[in-house]
This record gives structure tokens, sequence and C-alpha cells, in this order.
């Protein structure tokens, strides 16, 4: 394993969330002065207190107070701490060093590293690329599957061998530190060796000024590759597909010139081409030179079938994108089209991304809390046929300032009842009553409730016989939860209370 040596630095760490815990375990062990900092108070971080215990580590609840950064050799951010907070201003004014949990997991990772980003899929393809490598590997190799998803993987790298295979998805938030500006330690030929770019569309602008800032934190996955990295690109995606592109008039579509990225794009294509890099693309409109796309109803990888569409498990059309970048992923690492096949044939999904919860009494309960953006909840509404089911929405949570119009068109043509809730409810309800009015045509049933409980219980009174009650919020879980997981399992109990209720009743 390449090594740093933390002894007897001071490593101050901000936000005690998944990442942060991790990163006290990795520094308590390597022997540095470990100091953590959260904005929240004791009384609201007792769990997390908890794991401290017995760590030689020193907490400051809270406040984040720039006293903290006297001495400190390494200022470390969890995902939810943006950079443009007033201490780590002040500590890049210092010329004190940033990281975080994935950029020091890819530093010093001892075996391969596939890293895999993008705007939406990112999460399900990071599993599928991590069953298809075990599937082909068996025993003879471990796949470490981590990052943005799952647990970190910043301490448990000992563990790891020098023949496993690291799968990392990473967010814009982890990436945005991957700045040779900014970041400890040397970035040059840093890798991943398989690098994924899956998409880039408008989300988190309520945490990056710009759509551009967000995109060039994505764009980070590429700016440090080795020689021998390879990159996959979706071409299916008016950003991505640029990238592998001379003439952009092949690209998917236009992209709004507010956006500003012609000149990161150019750059970035530009130097992958410059430093011969193997790309490899995916797509399910239409073949490609390398890698995986859907052909007359079929997977096919580098010209090989993995399996008949109808063979897949997975519901919607973006799930066959992820299986396609999957493949391409996998492929790259050395995963075989049998073991690609078997994995799409089997795989049923990743908890809150269309899961099915229950089914009685022909109501079908469905739990997307993945869907997080308004172009999310768009790729679960297209899971479902217009007109073969009654669709009742759950939409809300709260707004990341991003574009509701392509939704709202999605909900005039497929949604019955539309029950918007959290702090973004009402505005969700207003945006799809208005786009009908501008279209002239008939606008759902609408609800407005403030909590989500509400919500399904007021969707359990209306659902009859051949409907499907779909949580797809379009909005974060912040308003109301930890994260969207908390979100997606409160909705699995409210669904198995309203059962276990109209069950009584019989």
């Amino acid at each position: 394993m390449k090594r740093f040596d933390f002894r007897a630095r001071k490593i101050v760490i901000l936000g005690l969330a998944r990442q942060g815990l991790a990163l006290v375990r990795f520094f308590t062990r390597a022997g540095a002065h470990v100091v953590v900092s959260d904005r929240a108070p004791a009384e609201r971080l007792t769990p997390e207190l908890a794991q401290l215990n017995g760590l030689p580590v020193e907490t400051v609840l809270g406040d984040h107070p720039f006293a903290l950064l006297d001495d400190c050799d390494l200022l470390c951010l969890s995902g939810g701490v943006p950079p443009q907070i007033p201490i780590v201003q002040e500590a890049i004014r210092r010329g004190i060093p940033l990281s975080n949990d994935s950029l020091l997991t890819l530093q010093l990772a001892p075996c391969p590293v596939i890293a895999i980003t993008g705007s939406s899929g990112k999460t399900t393809t990071t599993t599928l690329v991590g069953e298809m490598l075990r599937q082909t590997f068996g025993a003879s190799r471990q796949v470490h599957v981590g990052g943005n998803i799952g647990a970190p993987l910043i301490d448990r790298l000992d563990q790891v061998r020098a023949e496993d295979w690291i799968v990392l998805e990473l967010s814009s938030f982890q990436l945005e530190l991957w700045d040779p500006r900014l970041a400890w330690g040397d970035l040059r030929e840093l890798g991943p060796d398989v690098a994924a770019l899956l998409n880039i569309t408008p989300n988190h602008l309520d945490r990056h000024p710009s759509m551009a800032a967000y995109a060039d934190a994505k764009l980070n996955l590429l700016r440090h590759l080795k020689p021998t990295s390879r990159v996959i690109l979706g071409a299916d995606d008016p950003v991505t597909a640029r990238l592998a592109l001379d003439d952009w008039s092949d690209a998917a579509g236009d992209l709004p010139q507010t956006w500003q990225l012609d000149a990161p794009l150019r750059e970035t294509g530009q130097a992958l081409k410059d430093q011969g890099v193997d790309i490899h693309l995916f797509s399910r409109l239409h073949p490609v030179p390398r890698g995986a796309w859907l052909e007359e109803h079929r997977l096919v990888y580098q010209g090989a079938t993995i399996c008949p569409r109808e063979d897949v498990r997975l519901r919607g059309d973006h799930n066959v994108s992820n299986l396609l970048a999957a493949a391409a992923i996998s492929g790259a690492a050395g995963a075989t089209v049998e073991a690609m096949a078997h994995v799409a044939r089997t795989f049923t999904g990743v908890p809150h991304r269309l899961e099915e919860v229950a089914s009685r009494g022909g109501v079908t309960w469905i739990n997307d809390s993945i869907a997080t953006a308004p172009e999310r909840a768009v790729a679960g509404l297209r899971s479902f046929p217009a007109g073969a089911q009654t669709l009742i929405l759950l939409a809300g949570g709260k707004d990341k300032n991003l574009p509701w119009d392509a939704f709202a068109e999605e909900v005039l043509q497929r949604v019955s009842y539309l029950i918007g809730f959290g702090d973004a409810g009402a505005m969700i309800v207003r945006t799809v009553q208005e786009r009908a009015a501008y279209r002239q045509q008939p606008a759902p049933s609408t609800a407005i409730v403030s909590r989500l409980e509400e919500a399904v219980h007021l969707a359990a009174q209306i659902a009859q016989p051949n409907t499907v009650v779909l949580l797809s919020p379009g909005g974060t879980s912040f308003d109301a939860y930890k994260n969207f997981e908390e979100r997606g399992e409160h909705f699995r109990r409210l669904v198995m209370e309203v059962m276990a209720t109209a069950k009584e009743r019989i």
C-alpha cells in the first residue's frame, strides 16, 4: 500500500456522518492527532458520538471555530460539508491542504480501482459492476464496493489485497476536492484504473453555484488519469457524449448556452485524446464502436449478446442504460459476458430505487426515494406505461433549485393523482397545474399535505385495484429526514401500517 505518514500530524475532520467517522477511525489508527467538528450539538449526535468511544479524538461541537485551523496539517471534509463555508475558505487562505475519504482511498489503494460518477444511475450501476466482477472472479479476488454507496472504504484498506478490485461511487461533493490547488498529495497520474462518467444533467444546484461548477466537479474524475486508465462514457447524454466526439453535431442533443460547458468539455475531451486514453461507450439508442449497447432488443457487449431485453429483471429503460453502463465498465476490468448475463437476469434492484414494497388488492406500492431530483422522478414515472394503470404519485421534499418543466410534462402524461408533501409539495403541484393550463389540457387530481405519512394515508384512501402508488419525490429528504434512505424506510413502515390496518378491517 502506498503510504502517507500521518503520525503526530494534526488532522481536522469536519462532519460526523459516515465519511467523517470513517476518517476518524483511519487517522487515529495512523497515529494522527485527530480533531473532529460538527455544527450539530451533542444531543443530536448521540449515535455518532457513541462510535467515538475509546478513540483518542477531540470533539468540537455546535460550530466550526477558526481556532481549529491552528497548527492544522490537513483539513478533511465529510460529503455534506461544502467547501464554500467560512472555515474551509480560511483554510484555503492559510494554505492548509484539503482532502476527503474518496481521494485518500484512491491515493492509498493497494489494488486497481474503478470510479463511477454521474448525475443519475451511479448507485445502481456501481452495484451492478460489483456483482458482475464478483460473478466473474468468484473466490479468487475480492471486490470491495464503497465510496458514496454503503460504507466508506478508507478505514478498511488494510483488508484489501493487491489482486482485488475496488469499485467506488463518487459524488460531485467528493470530486470537487480533486483539485491540485487544494488537495493533499500529488494528484498526477492518480487514476482511477477505470473511470466512468455516466451522464451530467442539472443536480445539486442548491450547493454548486452554477451548472458549470457542478460539471467541473464531475470532470475532475478525468483530469488525473494514469497512462493505462480506461474511460467509460455515456453516449446518450449530450454532455458526456461530447467528450468522445470531434464533431459535436453527432452528440445526443444541444446544450443550453447558460450552462457554459463548451470550453471545459473541449479542454477535457482534447486532453483525453492527447493522452491516448482508451475510451469505451455505452448506449441504449444506437451501436457504439467499443463498449455496450442495445440492438434489436438485445443487450450487447463488444458485439456479443448479453441477453434479450425481456430477460432483464430491473424495471424501466433507465435501468437498461444502467446495465449497459455496468457491462462496459466491468468489461474494461475483465468481466465476462456470461457474468454480465447472469447479473442482468437475476438482479432485482437496490433498495429505495423503484423498490416494490407491497402489493395487495390490486394496489402496488413502489419506493423510489432515491429520486432526489426531477430528472430521477421522470425516469421513475417512465417505468410505468401511460394508461396501463392508475398512477398515484407522491412528490415533494426539498427542492435543489432545479428545473421542473420536464417533470410536469411527464406527470400530465402518466399521473392520475398527484399528492405533494414537504417543503416543495405546493410548488410541485402548482408547477404541474400551470403546465396543464399552458398545454390547455386537464391536470391530474391534486392534493397538498405537510408530511409523508399524510400522503401515504391519503393515497391509501384513493387507491383502487390496478393502481400503483409511487413515491418518487423529485426533491431531497433534508426537509424532514437525515437522508433519502431514512425517508424510504419511513415509507416502507407507513405502507406496512396501512396494509395491517386494512387487514384488520377485513
